[in-house]
């Protein structure tokens, strides 16, 4: 047998240091930040201010319930309702056919700012440069050409660095020395986490092969767990799954076969204890709330903004600020034993990538180059 070798901003920043700090002294044992007793929280919530003067619209680009970056989106729109004190519309779509008309309906509205979660990039500049009187904000969104709306706010989350750590998790973890990537659609945001997750799996293990298969969908967990049947059939025993609610059914697969999978932007470590190893989390609640936040404090423009690893839009689920650990108590005792090693490789590489030591590959740069 083989074994190989991240509630708010602020805690998630906080948790890059405090992991790189963890990583113990040569011949020290991991010490798991997680664990220790002072980081636990020790604020009292105020009382959001009234703000019901502000208020905002959010178009989701599918029904809630993908517990993944659907839901993450609804989430950062629920605590800005909460926290900011704002009025705030929660659209939920049936799918790209809607997304036109339901923008449309939300500006008749006239909110300070309207939302808009993975719509595609034609109908944004279309809309965005007919309304030039209304705000908006889009996540999940890439435009692979510059763009330049003083009413439109842009945000894009790179996943590639903590991709590349859940993959030196897998790497490390790995029985049979292959592990595979199931995503929903093979472009560049979606190969953005894959390649990032193959270069950290080949950081730990040179000789492990790699696996890719893609659904074509992100609402197919029927054909997602096709897929991974297929893959563990191939030899994989974990796999990543990148495919919004269709990789339900890749951690479904997992589950049924006594294999292993690696959850995507929420944390999904529960959804399947003992199978799901970790999570690579994609903070689009982060993101959502920084738009409302923006018009709550004037500092709203229009413009591109990239965030990641290091300003806490990005991580693991084992992080400060999430601390799941899910794994520990329901795996496989034989890999529940190497965990510490496991963390304590991952912080080394965080340090490095933080450091810029390690430089892991941005698809998105690859393909608009």
């Amino acid at each position: 047998m083989v074994l190989r070798k991240w509630i708010g901003m602020a805690a998630l920043a906080s948790s890059l240091l405090l992991a790189t700090s963890a990583v113990a002294a040569q011949d020290t044992a991991y010490v798991d930040p997680c664990l220790d007793a002072s980081m636990e929280a020790t604020e009292v919530a105020s009382p959001p201010a009234d703000n019901s003067d502000i208020s905002f619209t959010i178009i989701l680009p599918n029904p809630r319930g993908d517990r993944s970056f659907i839901d993450s989106a609804a989430g950062g729109a629920e605590r800005a309702i909460a926290e900011l004190g704002v009025e705030g519309t929660i659209v939920e779509t049936a799918g790209v056919q809607e997304h036109d008309a339901a923008i449309r309906r939300a500006v008749q509205d006239s909110p300070d700012l309207v939302i808009m979660i993975a719509v595609d990039a034609s109908t944004i500049e279309e809309i965005v440069d007919e309304f030039p009187d209304q705000n908006f904000a889009a996540q999940e969104t890439f435009f692979f050409e510059p763009v330049d709306f003083p009413n439109l706010a842009l945000t894009t989350i790179l996943t590639h660095e903590n991709s590349y750590l859940a993959g030196v998790a897998a790497g490390m973890l790995t029985r049979t020395g292959t592990v595979g990537s199931v995503g929903g659609l093979d472009t560049p945001g979606i190969n953005l986490f894959i390649v990032g997750f193959e270069e950290g799996v080949r950081s730990v293990c040179p000789d492990c092969q790699t696996l890719r298969s893609y659904v074509g969908d992100f609402s197919d967990p029927v054909t997602g767990k096709e897929q991974a049947l297929a893959l563990y059939e191939q030899g994989a025993d974990i796999l990543y799954q990148v495919a919004g609610r269709s990789g339900e059914g890749v951690l479904e697969a997992a589950a049924e076969t006594g294999n292993f999978a690696i959850g995507v932007d929420g944390n999904q470590d529960d959804l399947y204890p003992g199978n799901v190893i970790v999570s690579a989390m994609k903070r689009v609640d982060n993101a959502v709330f920084g738009f409302v936040q923006s018009v709550v404090d004037g500092s709203f423009e229009g413009g591109t903004q990239n965030y990641g690893m290091a300003e806490g839009y990005a991580g693991l689920s084992w992080d400060v600020g999430v601390c799941s650990r899910t794994f520990d108590e329901y795996g496989p005792e034989d890999m529940v034993a190497e965990l510490p090693a496991v963390r304590a490789a991952i912080d080394e590489a965080r340090a490095a990538i933080l450091a810029g030591d390690i430089v892991v590959t941005n698809a998105l740069e690859e393909a608009s180059s």
